[in-house]
């Protein structure tokens, strides 16, 4: 299966709802690397690098099941596998 990268923002209720500890725990749940973090205007940013099927998974899992939080909007910047990350975590 292809690997790659997606730089991915998520938009609407993501910040003070355990959205970024529950992306870590899909991430994880589908061997994928990278980190999540919010940003200062609400919104909330991650790098996911993995089988393309494991991100599209993890981003439905997101969008679907993130507790007390409501994605409104996705955007996502498919790009090359670049192998960068050695695990998945959440960043300050």
């Amino acid at each position: 299966m292809r690997k790659v990268r997606a730089k991915v923002r998520f938009k609407g209720r993501v910040q003070g709802v355990g959205f970024r500890h529950f992306t870590t725990l899909q991430a994880r749940s589908n061997e994928l690397t990278g980190w999540v973090r919010n940003l200062g205007n609400g919104d909330v940013e991650a790098v996911f690098e993995g089988r393309e099927s494991a991100i599209r998974r993890t981003l439905e899992e997101c969008r679907q099941g993130a507790p007390s939080g409501e994605v409104a909007e996705l955007l996502i910047d498919w790009e090359e596998f670049q192998n960068e990350f050695v695990s998945f975590e959440i960043r300050y």
